[in-house]
């Protein structure tokens, strides 16, 4: 199938949508932000021929700094389902959320030069989701969209690890073909990410037995001393294929007292399945080794939010067409591995064939100095246009 007439794409009205949605601060933990950004995004895929809809958020715990476990709140996940009785299906997913909360001085946009827009979330990954939208209204165009039905998934908490929606993800996952995801590229040349590590992050709270740090030191419990133990332990864990970062410990209290509680926070970034699933098996046994020495008692909470993400075959395959469209467009599309995750990779622990950086062009996500090269917004829709009608008839 070869295209000789360009499809029809908007570059002035994404960069309007962009800055009308980067305007709008949706940490992930600003509901009332989230529910805005919501609205307008439900308005704006309101053009494609499908149903909307806003799916409540999975439930979500977390580890106080005192030791209790308690409800995190989330935004609501916009879907949109186009053609659900088609035989050939694929899934698209963004997320709406930013690295941005509401109080952080980083909520205004500014051209840094002519082309290259400032602004939270900009590159990551607002500038996405107008890819992904323009790119479906352009495949709607085409001859081959009656032969093709799509989900859309834009979640609201993809920043932190996409708790709240990783069922959803996977239930959108179920039976597709293949999957896109419109983080922004790897590198502002436009390279896609490939194969990705895995990360986990977890909670480990210490219960020892207070005492006077003088008079009687010999019948308490330390549980700070518990959780320094376990940092060394765990950092003597890490292989080629595995890093652990202790990231905070918590506890204490008054130098004469020991003290009888901690929480020490730390995350993992598996290489492979079997170094994530050898981990889980020698952290347990750590633990019980540490309650039996230390004589303290411990509660556990998280572990890995999202596998490793090897490229298979079939995988390989959707790359190679990526780069295939790309080329027709004039496009020199590469990719490299990396460290980052992204739901991506949860995506392909369901066995769905995917390709997450389909975004735009820019760099320095995650900062203050987080931009968009916008003549990408067209660029990348125009891309992922033609990936989706080629998968309108495309054999793996």
């Amino acid at each position: 199938m070869t295209r000789t007439t360009p499809l029809s794409i908007d570059a002035d009205a994404m960069l309007d949508q962009v800055r009308e949605w980067s305007a709008i601060n949706t940490g992930t933990a600003n509901l009332e932000g989230l529910a805005r950004q919501a609205d307008a995004l439900s308005k704006a895929f309101s053009v494609l021929p499908g149903e909307i809809s806003l799916v409540d958020p999975g439930p979500v715990t977390a580890i106080a700094a005192d030791g209790s476990e308690f409800a995190k709140p989330h935004g609501k996940h916009l879907v949109v389902k186009v053609r659900p009785q088609a035989n050939r299906r694929i899934l698209l997913t963004g997320h709406m959320d930013t690295v941005f909360p509401a109080d952080h001085p980083f909520q205004h946009q500014r051209w840094l030069e002519n082309g290259v827009l400032n602004g939270p979330g900009v590159a990551d990954m607002k500038g996405g989701i107008a890819v992904m939208l323009h790119a479906l209204m352009a495949f709607e165009q085409t001859a081959s969209a009656g032969s093709l039905g799509y989900d859309v998934l834009i979640n609201s908490d993809e920043e932190t690890g996409s708790l709240a929606s990783a069922d959803l993800i996977a239930e959108m996952a179920r039976g597709k073909l293949a999957a896109l995801t419109y983080e922004p590229a790897a590198l502002p040349d436009g390279t896609l990410a490939h194969a990705r590590g895995g990360t986990g992050n977890y909670s480990i709270t210490f219960s020892g037995k207070s005492a006077h740090a003088g008079r009687n030191p010999h019948e308490g419990r330390n549980a700070l001393v518990a959780a320094a133990d376990l940092i060394l332990r765990l950092k003597a864990m890490e292989r080629e294929d595995i890093t652990i970062n202790p990231a905070k410990l918590e506890g204490g209290g008054p130098n004469n007292v020991v003290p009888d509680h901690a929480v020490l926070r730390f995350n993992i970034r598996p290489k492979s399945t079997s170094a994530m699933e050898g981990f889980d098996t020698e952290l347990a046994k750590v633990l019980s080794a540490i309650e039996r020495e230390h004589e303290v008692s411990i509660h556990r909470h998280g572990g890995v939010t999202r596998p490793p993400k090897p490229v298979d075959d079939k995988a390989q395959k959707l790359f190679d067409l990526v780069r295939e469209c790309g080329a027709e467009l004039g496009q020199d599309i590469r990719w490299q591995s990396t460290g980052g995750v992204c739901d991506g990779n949860n995506i392909a622990a369901c066995g769905v064939p995917v390709v997450d950086t389909m975004g735009v062009r820019g760099g320095a996500i995650h900062s203050a100095d987080e931009f968009l090269i916008t003549a990408s917004l067209a660029e990348r829709a125009a891309l992922s246009a033609r990936v989706i009608e080629r998968l309108s008839n495309f054999e793996f």
